[in-house]
């Protein structure tokens, strides 16, 4: 059927040039002899003074051709004793301005103005060309004046007509016309059509490319200015001046396009990126430079574009691309009668059938070749589609079946064999999302011994380990009432699912299970049983929590973490099982809100310090003080070692750190402002210690503040040490050799090595307030205390004792030889003004006490 209606459109075709030709050989017209006088663009003359000029030239034909000129040309010629001449054709549609004048005996008889700058209703008669009727007349001899100006280029093709023979004539040619109009319009919805349904560039550029072509066509033979704007002479010339570089350039991007230039010929795409920028500036700089000079750059732009379109199809063609075929066959049509059009323009060549309606025979062959090739690409690509398609569907039977196979090895651990974490998860929603109102109880399995067994036996005989223990969990959680299956997979029931190769999971009715607390008692007893593994008992150690929907969450992922939470508590740790408690969750909500809290604290300078004193036992004198983070601001108190922790957890220890610093400077100014020369104790982090910039920090500040040498003191803890002791060591010493004094604080709490102690560069230390609390009632803390007092003495280091909060306790750690003491004894810690009321009152009551009386 498309055949066959490709068929009928170049049937048509063929029809209208041969009705052109033969129109063109009738004898249905006469040409009479002209004559003709060209004037500068400023002479003005009247027809008398026109026809008295003596230097009138004869022309060659009728069909004038003078090319681009803004010369006035004057023609001339003898109406002939012939009673059927009434009507003169000008055959060019693009005249400004044209006068006729009707002569007799050297008078003017009839005088018309028109031109393609007046409106079309002004001409004689409505016409796309120039017609000027006057009336048959055989008894006198007469003469026609023209009078001719425009812009563009000047062509007059003359001839004189019978006025019915005339319409005859053009009434075929217009249906020729209609046709050609026909053709290019069927092309273009066709595209378009294409274009909407497979959204390809390459059919948009193709139709704004016949579009144009049209445009300007019907432009150029006066169509358009007599169908489509007939009271806009403006609006003509410029769709007229502008559908040339605008045809061009979409032609060129139809072509680049479709020849897919930019990978089958890079450097010709390049060629023709340029002329597409130059025709694309063209139309730019038409509204800056008038229309004589613009149409002249269009055709003068449009002719090496035309070749260039001509040349690159054959090119393109010779290097093996498979569209260059089609396009050099039906382009070739185009470009000819293109450039055969543009050089009649421009006063290259004469009038003559070919050269006026070379452009839309060329373009009427090039839209259906290009359509067809077009439509063909089409159909190719369907049928590479369909191929496509079909061998997609042969394969998508083999592929479904791999894919549910990987689909299902998806959802279980590949070690185990069990149902795994996103298995679980979704099994737990949809088991929640359909019994709402059950409690179902999520039990976490944690295997603690796991790592240690993979270091001693290899990570071989720990995957052995993990999947008979999976097997054994997966056996004993069958037996435990009310446990909730987790479906088959290869011939096998699962009761349990892996999180990860050290944590079990598995999901029970939690109103059943505690109905039968023996069963679960056994259960829990055979899990936590050693594993029989090549003749050895291997305890795994396992942990169990859990957590009960909808109390402790309402989804799988809420439930598996705080029976996670529950499975590492300290209660778990003892029986073996715990249930989930929120007011044992460390890592709740509320904690992030509280991290948040303490980093805008910390930004709006919220935090604060306090102050609690130290005394020498000696002479009885306050001897120092230690700083104290304190978060007054907040509603609920958080307890120091609180904002410590949450601080080296969120990573705000280090400006926390040095905000402390600096806030200690400022107090200890304070201080002595007061007349009070104390020292001042600071407490140092060991994530401190491992920034690599710290002892540089501590260098630069107190260098800032050469009055606090030796008089800020660094507090770091015992067990913090440990955690790091080869950077800590490192970290102490710098700060050491910078001046900073170092105490070791909470001595006596953990279990350093002596020989580590010895090697660090402190000058006091602070035995903890566990070993001080008791000491008036414990025999044994006394014996530990006064050990501790003579072995850091024979070091060399100062002794302080903490949480000292008796009179008793102090004075027996006096008599123990301890150097200092410090806690609720003496005052709890004060903000700096309270601190120092506290030293004035201090200070009066020893002088009172040691003034006589």
């Amino acid at each position: 059927m498309t055949r066959f209606k490709w068929f009928r459109t170049l049937t048509a075709v063929a029809l209208f040039l041969s009705l052109a030709f033969s129109c063109q050989g009738a004898e249905a017209f006469h040409f009479p002899s002209v004559e003709f006088l060209r004037l500068s663009p400023d002479a003005e003359l009247s027809p008398a003074e026109a026809s008295a000029s003596g230097d009138w030239q004869p022309l060659a034909n009728s069909s004038a051709n003078f090319g681009y000129t803004r010369d006035t040309i004057w023609f001339r010629f003898d109406v002939p004793v012939n009673p059927q001449i009434n009507l003169l054709e000008i055959g060019y549609a693009h005249l400004d301005h044209v006068v006729f004048y009707l002569m007799e005996n050297g008078q003017v008889i009839e005088a018309t103005v028109t031109g393609d700058h007046h409106p079309f209703k002004e001409r004689p008669i409505l016409n796309r060309h120039f017609l000027f009727p006057f009336s048959a007349d055989t008894s006198t001899d007469r003469q026609v004046l023209l009078e001719v100006r425009t812009t563009g280029t000047l062509q007059a093709p003359l001839a004189l007509w019978n006025a019915q023979t005339f319409f005859e004539h053009a009434s075929v040619e217009e249906q020729l016309h209609a046709i050609y109009y026909g053709v290019l319009i069927s092309v273009i919805f066709f595209n378009l059509f294409v274009f909407f349904a497979l959204r390809e560039n390459v059919y948009l550029f193709y139709v704004l490319s016949t579009i144009s072509y049209l445009l300007l066509i019907s432009s150029l033979n006066g169509t358009a200015f007599q169908l489509l704007w007939p009271r806009s002479p403006e609006l003509h010339s410029w769709v007229t001046l502008l559908s040339i570089p605008f045809a061009v350039m979409f032609t060129l991007l139809f072509s680049r396009s479709f020849l897919q230039l930019e990978h089958s010929g890079p450097a010709l795409n390049r060629v023709v990126i340029g002329f597409i920028a130059a025709n694309a500036l063209l139309i730019a700089a038409s509204g800056l430079l008038d229309f004589s000079t613009s149409i002249r750059l269009s055709v003068a732009v449009a002719i090496p574009s035309t070749l260039l379109l001509t040349i690159m199809g054959p090119l393109q063609w010779i290097r093996g691309n498979p569209q260059a075929g089609y396009y050099t066959i039906a382009w070739c049509a185009l470009s000819v009668g293109s450039a055969i059009t543009g050089a009649n323009k421009a006063g290259f060549m004469p009038n003559n059938f070919i050269t006026a309606y070379g452009m839309e025979i060329g373009s009427a062959l090039q839209a259906v070749l290009l359509a067809l090739a077009l439509a063909a690409r089409l159909y190719q690509e369907r049928q590479g589609k369909v191929a496509a398609r079909d061998a997609e569907l042969k394969a998508m039977a083999a592929r479904r079946s791999a894919e549910l196979k990987l689909i299902e090895n998806a959802l279980h651990n590949s070690l185990t064999g069990l149902p795994n974490r996103t298995n679980f998860e979704m099994q737990v929603n949809d088991l929640i999302r359909r019994t709402p109102d059950t409690r179902h109880g999520i039990v976490v399995i944690h295997l603690n011994n796991l790592q240690s067994v993979t270091k001693t036996l290899g990570h071989r005989n720990s995957d052995l380990i993990s999947e008979v223990t999976a097997k054994n969990a997966n056996a004993i959680a069958r037996q435990i009432p009310g446990v909730i299956s987790l479906g088959q997979h290869n011939g096998r029931s699962f009761y349990t699912a892996s999180l990860d190769l050290e944590t079990l999971v598995c999901i029970v009715d939690a109103d059943m299970t505690e109905q039968a607390r023996r069963a679960v008692v056994r259960a829990l007893e055979a899990i936590r049983a050693p594993v029989d593994f090549l003749g050895m008992k291997i305890p795994l150690n396992a942990q169990i929590g859990v957590a009960v929907s909808p109390v402790d969450g309402t989804d799988a992922s809420s439930l598996i973490r705080r029976a996670s939470i529950a499975e590492g508590s300290e209660r778990a740790r003892e029986r073996g099982i715990a249930y989930y408690r929120p007011s044992l969750d460390s890592y709740s909500a509320s904690r992030l809100t509280m991290v948040s809290e303490l980093q805008k604290a910390l930004v709006n300078n919220e935090l604060a310090l306090h102050l609690q004193p130290k005394l020498n036992l000696r002479t009885g004198r306050i001897c120092g003080m230690e700083a104290l983070i304190r978060w007054p601001a907040r509603e609920q108190p958080v307890p120091a070692d609180e904002i410590i922790t949450l601080a080296e957890q969120t990573g705000l220890i280090k400006p926390l750190t040095r905000w402390v610093l600096e806030q200690s400077l400022e107090l200890r100014s304070r201080l002595l402002d007061n007349g009070h020369l104390l020292d001042l104790s600071v407490n140092i982090s060991p994530n401190n210690l491992r920034e690599p910039d710290f002892p540089m920090f501590v260098k630069r500040l107190m260098g800032a503040h050469v009055e606090h040498r030796g008089a800020i003191i660094f507090e770091v803890t015992e067990t913090s040490m440990m955690q790091d002791p080869v950077n800590a060591l490192k970290a102490l010493n710098s700060l050491a050799n910078a001046g900073i004094p170092v105490s070791i604080d909470d001595f006596g709490s953990g279990y350093s090595s002596l020989s580590y102690i010895k090697q660090l560069p402190a000058s006091e230390i602070k035995i903890d307030r566990s070993l001080i609390t008791d000491l008036a009632t414990r025999e044994e803390d006394r014996v530990i205390v006064q050990t501790t007092i003579n072995m850091c003495h024979s070091l060399g280091y100062l002794v302080v004792a903490e949480g000292v909060e008796e009179e008793a306790t102090a004075d027996l750690l006096k008599g123990m030889g301890c150097d200092m003491i410090q806690g609720y004894f003496l005052s709890r810690p004060l903000p700096l003004e309270r601190m120092l009321g506290w030293l004035s009152q201090r200070h009066e009551a020893v002088t009172r006490q040691h003034t006589p009386g």
